[in-house]
């Protein structure tokens, strides 16, 4: 006998209502849920996941894509873990280290409904090769999308670098050095257009020696910092950072330098990390949990759950001791 039929025996109803109690269908009275939940529990009944992801065609399961997991997208990962925790759904996350072969396994598993839908972080693959897996399910991306099949809830950064741009000119600096990201970006790309907008607008000094992409990190900020101090044109006097990460390197290294802050120099970082609030370091706020929350709304949309809306949100600057 089967366990169902055993539950069906001793609870006195049939294998359909004890099914319906199992995929937790709304059509069944109270009394009698708890009446066969009762008999579950006398029997230690764990019910077979794989089975009830079956009969409901989903698995609850949604997969996140990212090349690694660091400091940047930890704000984001936890925020939509926490969130689809609380929709019922559990998050796989899935590492590629810039493994074009490996990243497309996330893809394969939503195509064998492994997964019911997938969340984006970074991806290195073609993304029309990654609009292909949108027939097998919801792909919404944090990270800026040209494919229109892929829905991106990334907000255009340059608005918010040109917030830290025109709080340091508003200041007086005009001699701004840019540690932009990731050359490929979208996100670097935005900046980079509110840097040249900025320049001819407000007559900025422009050096293109000041301005270097590939700067992610704190130790990339110390070194960025000695090479500007001693160009040959003459050194910027603020300097507007990828991260926070970036900006507490070039922080640091400033004042081992001997290099007052902001007087010689203002620096600006993005994110407004804790890390920005513990140095009082000035940075542009990117509500990235909020970003989380709406991919996951998004995804419940696209699955055919409950519509909720997205949040409006927009960059802040928070000054601090640095500008």
């Amino acid at each position: 006998m089967s366990n169902l039929d055993q539950i069906a025996k001793l609870s006195g109803f049939s294998k359909a209502t004890v099914s319906r109690v199992l995929n937790r269908s709304p059509h069944v009275s109270q009394a009698t849920r708890e009446s066969i939940l009762k008999i579950m529990e006398e029997l230690d009944y764990v019910p077979n996941g794989n089975a009830i992801s079956l009969s409901r065609g989903e698995t609850m399961q949604i997969g996140m894509v990212t090349e690694g997991i660091n400091e940047v997208m930890l704000p984001f990962l936890n925020s939509f873990v926490e969130t689809a925790s609380q929709h019922g759904y559990q998050t796989i996350i899935y590492t590629s280290g810039g493994d074009p072969a490996k990243e497309l396994q996330a893809f394969e598993d939503m195509r064998r409904k492994r997964v019911d839908a997938l969340v984006i972080s970074t991806c290195v693959n073609d993304q029309a090769l990654l609009g292909y897996y949108c027939k097998y399910g919801p792909i919404v991306s944090w990270q800026r999308m040209e494919l229109p099949e892929i829905q991106s809830v990334a907000m255009n950064q340059y608005d918010g670098y040109m917030l830290g741009l025109e709080h340091v000119i508003g200041r007086g600096y005009t001699r701004i050095a840019n540690a932009w990201g990731r050359p490929t970006s979208m996100n670097t790309s935005g900046r980079i257009q509110a840097y040249q907008d900025a320049a001819r607008k407000y007559h900025l000094e422009v050096n293109p020696e000041w301005s270097q992409t590939g700067i992610y990190s704190i130790r990339q900020g110390e070194e960025l910092i000695r090479g500007l101090l001693l160009s040959p044109g003459g050194h910027p006097n603020a300097i507007l950072c990828a991260n926070d990460m970036v900006a507490a390197g070039i922080l640091s290294e400033a004042r081992r330098l001997k290099v007052k802050v902001p007087e010689e120099l203002a620096i600006v970082g993005f994110d407004n990390t804790e890390l920005s609030h513990t140095l009082g370091i000035t940075s542009i706020d990117n509500p990235i949990a909020a970003q989380a929350q709406n991919a996951l709304y998004l995804i419940i949309s696209k699955l055919g759950g409950k519509e909720t809306g997205q949040q409006e949100l927009e960059f802040q600057l928070v000054q601090r001791a640095t500008t």
